[in-house]
């Protein structure tokens, strides 16, 4: 049994996202993503599935042509390959599924703003 904690230990950098892995089970890693408000991750795509849930906050989920307003409780399953971006339209909490063969230093390294 593994536990993590999307609330505690919180850490906020006033130039980009604090990306951090919570925790890896066999299929999937569980990414915690800290914003401030204004902050941007800059259109990317991953290789494979994802889903994107706003703990807390709220977020402009920028996608090819359409923007998607996600707030505290909502979740976004994007497929392999789909280019979107972030937005951070205030103090938020995301947390972030991943394949277990993504990898995070691809995370880390989307430019942002």
């Amino acid at each position: 049994m593994k536990t993590a904690s999307l609330t505690k230990e919180l850490s906020y950098n006033e130039k980009r996202p604090v990306i951090q892995v919570l925790l890896e089970t066999e299929t999937s890693k569980e990414i915690r993503i800290v914003f401030k408000k204004g902050q941007i991750m800059k259109k990317h795509q991953t290789p494979f599935p994802i889903v994107v849930e706003v703990f807390k906050g709220a977020i402009d989920f920028g996608l090819e042509n359409e923007q998607k307003y996600l707030a505290t409780g909502n979740l976004i399953a994007l497929a392999g390959g789909v280019p979107h971006n972030l937005t951070a339209l205030e103090d938020s909490i995301v947390r972030l599924s991943l394949s277990k063969q993504d990898n995070l230093e691809r995370v880390k390294n989307i430019k942002t703003a």
